[in-house]
């Protein structure tokens, strides 16, 4: 008996990845072709297979639908083209001046928390000040390869702690599925279906917990022997990013909200003036 052979499906053509990003963008062919500069029946051929697009067109398209990096390297594979964006391990030589200023940043923000995560959220690194967030957590769930996002609403992680948790947990789920909407990253997704699944105060926050006219941000309110804690975070990334690595590294760093927060932080670093 003859060996059966089975052959992979083909993967999605460029023109239907083109098409794939434009729908996610809610763009119509003749929004994107004026954007691009390229007119709708030529755009209209690409998405069909009817034309072949150039290396070039392909990235200026990439550029117009906000395609990621990573992604961008799968536009250009599917229409036989090499990848043109390198991704470079963080620890390697030629990213010393990256690793250097995050360093700075993180050291700079001291005594307040702050963290490095890639576009999967798992913790690359963090300053002193982020202890006092980790206070009381399972130490399994600090085992490397250590997911911020599953820490922050894991029922063994930070979750006990956070005063605010069904906001909070609104404000994660809704921050990453806008990123699963952005990237189309399948461990993203997965990602964001394993943190729906964790418990919650409630599935939605209650009247009382939505924003009011009066807050501009969502805070982080956590439970400690001093007293609640307030914080509020500011995500930071790199703005002219050619390397994937470098495009999908994201600085979260927490300021106090209050100055009881302030000094509780001071204080835990034994910093002048607490």
């Amino acid at each position: 008996m003859s060996a059966v052979t089975t052959l992979d499906p083909p993967g999605p053509t460029v023109g239907q990845l083109l098409r794939g990003w434009r729908d996610r963008r809610r763009l119509s062919q003749m929004e994107l072709a004026l954007e691009a500069d390229v007119s709708t029946r030529h755009l209209s051929f690409l998405e069909t297979g009817r034309a072949r697009p150039s290396r070039a067109m392909i990235i200026r398209l990439a550029e117009h639908l906000e395609v990621p990096l990573r992604e961008r390297n799968d536009l250009l594979l599917a229409a036989g083209f090499a990848p043109a964006y390198p991704q470079t391990e963080l620890d390697d030589g030629r990213m010393a001046l990256v690793r250097d200023a995050v360093r700075r940043v993180l050291a700079g923000h001291d005594p307040y928390p702050a963290l490095v995560v890639d576009r999967r959220w798992e913790l690359l690194e963090a300053n002193a000040g982020l202890a006092l967030l980790l206070e009381g957590i399972d130490p399994a769930q600090l085992q490397p390869p250590v997911n911020a996002l599953r820490l922050s609403l894991h029922p063994d992680g930070l979750a006990p702690r956070i005063a605010n948790l069904a906001q909070w947990r609104a404000h994660i789920l809704d921050r990453l599925a806008r990123q699963v909407v952005a990237t189309s990253d399948p461990q993203v997704a997965s990602l964001l279906a394993e943190l729906r699944a964790y418990p919650g105060d409630e599935p939605a926050p209650a009247a009382h917990e939505l924003p009011g006219p009066e807050d501009v941000i969502v805070p982080l309110r956590l439970r400690h022997p001093s007293g609640e804690l307030s914080l509020m975070s500011i995500v930071s990334t790199f703005g002219t990013p050619l390397d994937i690595t470098v495009q999908e590294l994201s600085i979260e760093a927490f300021f106090p909200a209050d100055e009881h927060t302030a000094g509780v932080l001071r204080a835990a670093a034994g910093a002048p003036g607490a």
